[in-house]
């Protein structure tokens, strides 16, 4: 199974990129929709994991060309800023799925194996740093990279927010077994 996934998040891109492959499952990666409908012309992927944000464009805008190129892909639309319009407007324009993220790899390969909805969502936990740590970074893309804009538009302090920058958001944690299996 190859795969392609269209972030503007480098990090994000590349740690499920490692993720996957860990997996058995090949993952080009592109930042922008150019680059992505460039890789999506060169080799037809079997899936494509399209992010809804992506820098100034919309990743809805991609779902159409993408469909295009070759109906039998699956286009799975992720997004931090799920809302129901958007889930909407996705199905509408032809994406086969719609996701929050944080999405783990797991859970991607069983609904890319077409894993009954009820069973895609795996008992996991995102720690309030690592939700605070995508808020911040968020803020920093729409001003430029600008600490002292960020810390403005997010309501803190310039110093409070470079500390934060400091520190790196751990990974999610499973629930506990509540069932005592």
């Amino acid at each position: 199974m190859n795969g392609l996934l269209v972030d503007d998040d480098v990090l994000y891109a590349q740690t499920l990129q490692r993720s996957l492959e860990r997996r058995g499952v090949g993952l080009r990666i592109a930042h922008d929709g150019a680059s992505a409908l460039a890789l999506a012309r060169e080799r037809r992927p079997d899936f494509v994991l399209l992010d809804l944000k992506l820098g100034r464009e919309s990743g809805l805008a991609l779902i159409e060309p993408l469909r295009a190129l070759d109906a039998s892909t699956r286009i799975v639309l992720m997004t931090g800023y799920a809302s129901v319009a958007t889930a909407v407007d996705a199905i509408k324009r032809g994406a086969d799925d719609y996701l929050a993220k944080p999405v783990t790899a797991d859970s991607l390969l069983r609904l890319l194996r077409g894993a009954a909805p009820e069973t895609q969502a795996e008992p996991t936990m995102t720690p309030l740093a690592r939700l605070e740590w995508e808020h911040i970074q968020q803020a920093l893309q729409e001003t430029g990279g600008n600490i002292a804009a960020a810390a403005r538009l997010l309501g803190m302090h310039r110093r409070s927010l470079q500390r934060k920058l400091g520190k790196r958001p751990g990974p999610e944690r499973r629930a506990p077994d509540t069932l005592g299996d």
